[in-house]
């Protein structure tokens, strides 16, 4: 009988051009998974790779086309995870139904280090009214978002997914009318603190059961994907050979506990649809103002999961904290954890950077929106089958293609910019 589990280490493939242009020179069934981060059509940074190809019906329909390629090359019963940003997630959900694609879940990632790109509603009516604004004082703030007087809003000194926005001293000005002063501390945006991945599958061939022994594909690595017992988190770089966590020394604190990455059942709770990020401020057991993980369990505060490994329930799941129980590999309840900590320890947890590291991004890296290794380290190993191959139709900076490669994944990226194609290909290399 074939092992569809046996390791294949397959060298990873890059192609430079169109993605739909590539997609179709791709063989049918030649995948495993699909994990992607696609354009949100909002012509971000007035990139024109982002544009929205004419409105929303146009790139729905181009996505659709795009997506509907990659079900061709998956495999019965693969899964794709796919980005989108909230503000035209829609869009992207509707494109994977057009495709053919079955949606699964949407999958939320959380994290404190967006900045509001908002108008100042306040400057602009001081602006249309040709009056003047007299500068009371400065504060630490990103170029191109001068602050007002009453605004209270925080400014960040970094961009979504990396972009690395400095911060400078910036006026602090005073209304110049009596209109704009009613309109003191208005703005036209929020701050972006959440990114949706959803989690689709192509249909099966027939039953699971069959699917699976078939093909390999069409079920969910639980196990490898489950939160660890000593808390959230999945920043683990001690893992042998097959991929299995070999534990650490800060096991019991809710903030930066492990995930398990191996065969392991023994433990590990169901992994969740809400993925949680520390700021790249946040040091080991101290985290920065705006981090979404403390403020989860400063909320929650400090709570004990009942029982250890094997107690039973008993019935009492609805009437305490939401998460405590370990389900086992069948699904079924395996009893309390036992365990202290605020509810972050229920979540995925990743040391997400804002702007990752020089070494991380690979020198010369310019791209927007780069993401951070770890967070797709834990995606990938969620929908793809060890050794499975893994398809990225927008390849970007490549930190798909790092995490496949260093989890023995074989990898098909494609990109449509050379430069960023070029810079991908040199972190690939790199892992």
């Amino acid at each position: 009988m074939q092992d569809l589990f046996a390791p294949k280490r397959v060298a990873p493939t890059l192609h430079h051009g169109d993605c739909l242009a590539v997609l179709r020179t791709l063989p049918d069934a030649s995948a495993d998974s699909v994990v992607t981060d696609p354009p949100a059509g909002i012509a971000f940074m007035g990139k024109a790779w982002d544009e929205d190809k004419g409105g929303r019906r146009q790139w729905i329909a181009w996505m659709a086309e795009v997506m509907a390629e990659c079900l061709r090359v998956l495999k019965p019963g693969g899964h794709a995870l796919v980005w989108a940003l909230p503000r035209t997630s829609h869009w992207t959900a509707t494109a994977l139904e057009d495709a053919g694609f079955e949606v699964r879940d949407c999958l939320v990632h959380c994290f404190g280090s967006g900045f509001p790109k908002s108008a100042c509603v306040l400057k602009a009516i001081n602006k249309a009214a040709g009056a003047k604004r007299e500068v009371v004082g400065s504060k630490l703030g990103t170029p191109g978002y001068s602050l007002s007087q009453g605004q209270g809003n925080a400014v960040y000194g970094q961009g979504i997914g990396g972009s690395g926005y400095a911060e400078r001293e910036c006026e602090i000005t005073a209304p110049a009318t009596d209109l704009a002063k009613q309109w003191s501390g208005w703005g036209t945006a929020l701050k972006p603190a959440s990114e949706h991945w959803w989690l689709v599958r192509k249909p099966l061939a027939g039953t699971v059961a069959a699917n699976v022994q078939q093909y390999g594909t069409g079920a969910l690595n639980i196990d490898a994907s489950r939160v660890g017992t000593s808390g959230g988190g999945t920043h683990c770089d001690r893992r042998d050979e097959n991929g299995q966590c070999l534990g650490h020394g800060n096991a019991g604190r809710s903030t930066s506990g492990e995930t398990r990455h191996g065969p392991d059942t023994s433990g590990g709770r169901w992994p969740p649809n809400l993925l949680l990020s520390h700021t790249e401020d946040c040091a080991e057991g101290a985290c920065a103002d705006g981090c979404a993980v403390a403020e989860m369990d400063r909320q929650s505060g400090t709570t004990k999961s009942s029982g250890g490994a094997g107690a039973a329930s008993r019935g009492a799941m609805g009437k305490r904290v939401l998460g405590q129980y370990a389900l086992d590999r069948n699904g079924k309840n395996a009893g309390g954890l036992g365990d202290v900590g605020g509810a972050s320890r229920f979540f995925p947890v990743f040391r997400y950077q804002a702007k990752p590291s020089r070494k991380e991004r690979g020198n010369g890296n310019v791209h927007p929106t780069v993401k951070p290794v770890t967070l797709m380290d834990w995606l990938i190993r969620l929908v793809t089958p060890p050794g499975g191959v893994i398809l990225d139709p927008f390849l970007g900076s490549g930190t798909t293609g790092v995490a496949a490669v260093k989890g023995g994944f074989g990898f098909i990226g494609i990109e449509r910019e050379a430069e960023y194609l070029a810079i991908a290909r040199a972190r690939i290399e790199a892992a």
